[in-house]
């Protein structure tokens, strides 16, 4: 009774996490003018800062066992520094639905091949079944928002951008599975959450040099870049490193697919933009994802090894 309680808290932490980084999109289009890569260094590295500062006690009480794992804080860090870079960079290409769909939907499978072939972790026919459903919901939703010619088109002539999606998924999965990793070598959630956004802050802010232009030009950029710092950065990473003490990198990351249709439905309910029935069919699949999750199945096998 209490592994399916800590599994649910795990998986509630993560939904909550996806509603907040669901908002991103929409209050990116409020600044259309401030460079999608300014957006993603300044959210995350701010909120990397904000991390840092939450968690400085326990950094500091746990900075040898930190160190001691020096490759998977560098492997996190690089990863947190490269996924916003490379996943702005692929909508930017590709557009906004291919650049999505790419990036998210490719995330947990690079996320449980990490776990089978480094940490040597089994990967169950309930989490395949799962993933193929959310996979099939993403590429419904992505088509729901957009006619099937525009996406052949954008898939024909945006190889660029498919494939920085694709850097995307794996630099997410990377930080995913790495700070899942720091976890089970006995440093705290927290520790581990904030160590790696910390380095990635120190790679990404002076990036804000180059893109960061119009950031601070009217009091709608600030609130946005603010909001989107302290929300789903800040909060959303919080919650999530505390769910990958719960449960595995690869189910996190499963559940995330849900990020794409909240983001969808702000989308639609806020900006105004049009949705075909498709798209519908997209939701319930994610959600249908979303409930094999949390329903636990009989199983002979350990628990940390379970999907």
């Amino acid at each position: 009774m209490s592994g399916n309680k800590t599994h649910l808290n795990g998986i509630l932490c993560v939904v909550l996490a996806s509603i907040f980084w669901g908002t991103t999109g929409t209050a990116a289009s409020l600044v259309p003018e401030i460079s999608p890569l300014a957006t993603g260094a300044f959210a995350m590295g701010v909120g990397g800062l904000l991390l840092v500062l939450n968690s400085k006690k326990k950094l500091f009480l746990e900075r040898k066992l930190i160190f001691s794992h020096t490759r998977l804080l560098a492997c996190g860090a690089i990863s947190v520094a490269i996924y916003p870079l490379a996943f702005y960079s692929s909508m930017k290409f590709s557009g906004v639905a291919i650049g999505t769909l790419i990036s998210i939907a490719s995330a947990p499978f690079f996320s449980v091949l990490l776990e089978r072939l480094i940490s040597k972790k089994k990967v169950h026919f309930h989490w395949i079944v799962s993933f193929i459903i959310g996979a099939a919901g993403i590429v419904l939703l992505t088509i729901g928002k957009q006619d099937g010619f525009a996406i052949n088109s954008q898939l024909s002539k945006s190889y660029w951008g498919i494939g920085l999606g694709l850097i995307a998924a794996l630099t997410y999965a990377s930080y995913s599975w790495a700070a899942r990793q720091m976890i089970e070598q006995g440093i705290s959630s927290q520790s581990s959450m904030a160590s790696m956004f910390g380095v990635a802050a120190l790679l990404l802010l002076p990036s804000l040099y180059f893109t960061g232009h119009n950031l601070f030009t009217a009091k709608i950029n600030i609130a946005v870049m603010f909001y989107m710092a302290i929300v789903p950065m800040f909060i959303g990473y919080l919650l999530f490193g505390y769910a990958l003490r719960q449960i595995e990198a690869s189910t996190a990351t499963l559940i995330t697919l849900l990020e794409p249709a909240v983001a969808t439905l702000f989308a639609i309910t806020i900006v105004g933009e049009q949705f075909s029935t498709f798209g519908w069919y997209g939701f319930a699949f994610i959600i249908i994802c979303l409930v094999l999750q949390v329903v636990r199945f009989p199983t002979k096998r350990p628990v940390t090894e379970s999907y």
